[in-house]
């Protein structure tokens, strides 16, 4: 399947990089965010990517024309012929597509502007700012299973915020972590089918119209997974997925760690059949 990417966004909570260069290229380890959000991709077999560009656009095409293997690869150096033989490679059967969706486009409109990129098959998307070790394949057959037209991936929230529950009278019944609470957020990685064009209208947010349409049709669906995920919008977080990846602790890095794969089943997503956002 096809894989749209999001990555025409300022990034404004990441301003120690934004400043200089698009959020998605924020660097985790050598490589920058979009990168290890697209080799997840590529780990389950989908290495056709569409990139959604808008602001720092040039920057990302330029990342990718000039692309520089031996950053993250093994290789060996022949001074007397200056040859370079890399022992693997990182992107050589990836189909990657550029195309400038605006510098201001909310992302259903995003969307709209790379459709005949897509044709008429489903495909995948993501906001390209976050980072899980959830099989994309369960979310898929999760997708086939309630026959959504959209489906979402969802998570627990991470952030170290309190959740307070308050009395008609203003007084407070109690207060506790976001995490001890039965709260889901949207994950950001999305399976969708082409039908989904039929409820974006011109210049509009993708969640915010027509995600509610889909609801009202009972056509989105959500899966619902216990493992691990994060979002990179601060720089705080890019610095929590820097230390993992140094540590040798990048639990979304499949690809590094094939054993991985068999996720426990206590971590998988709920494969329940009702509809929308958790």
């Amino acid at each position: 399947m096809k894989v749209v990417l999001f990555c025409g966004g300022r990034g404004l909570r990441m301003r120690d990089f934004s400043n200089r260069i698009p959020k998605p290229l924020a660097p985790i380890g050598e490589r920058p965010v979009l990168w290890h959000v697209m080799k997840y991709y590529a780990t389950y077999g989908h290495r056709d990517f569409v990139l959604c560009l808008g602001y720092g656009g040039q920057q990302i095409k330029d990342y990718f024309v000039n692309y520089k293997e031996w950053d993250s690869n093994d290789f060996t150096l022949t001074h007397s012929s200056k040859s370079v033989v890399l022992h693997d490679r990182d992107l050589d059967d990836w189909n990657i597509t550029f195309v400038d969706t605006g510098m201001n486009s909310l992302l259903g409109e995003r969307l709209r502007r790379v459709r005949h990129h897509l044709g008429d098959e489903r495909f995948l998307c993501n906001y390209s700012d976050s980072l899980t070790d959830c099989p994309i394949d369960e979310i898929v057959a999760h997708h086939e299973k309630v026959g959504a037209t959209a489906t979402i991936l969802t998570a627990r929230p991470t952030r170290s915020l309190h959740v307070v529950d308050v009395c008609p009278d203003g007084s407070v019944s109690h207060i506790g972590p976001m995490t001890d609470h039965d709260i889901w957020i949207n994950g950001g990685y999305m399976v969708l089918e082409p039908e989904i064009f039929d409820v974006i209208e011109p210049e509009e947010e993708l969640v915010n119209e027509p995600f509610h349409r889909l609801i009202e049709r009972k056509a989105l669906s959500a899966y619902r997974y216990e493992g691990n995920w994060l979002g990179v919008d601060t720089f705080k977080d890019r610095q929590d997925m820097e230390d993992l990846w140094t540590e040798g602790k990048a639990w979304w890095a499949r690809w590094r760690t094939p054993q991985s794969h068999d996720t426990p089943r206590d971590q998988r997503g709920d494969l329940a059949t009702d509809f929308g956002i958790a």
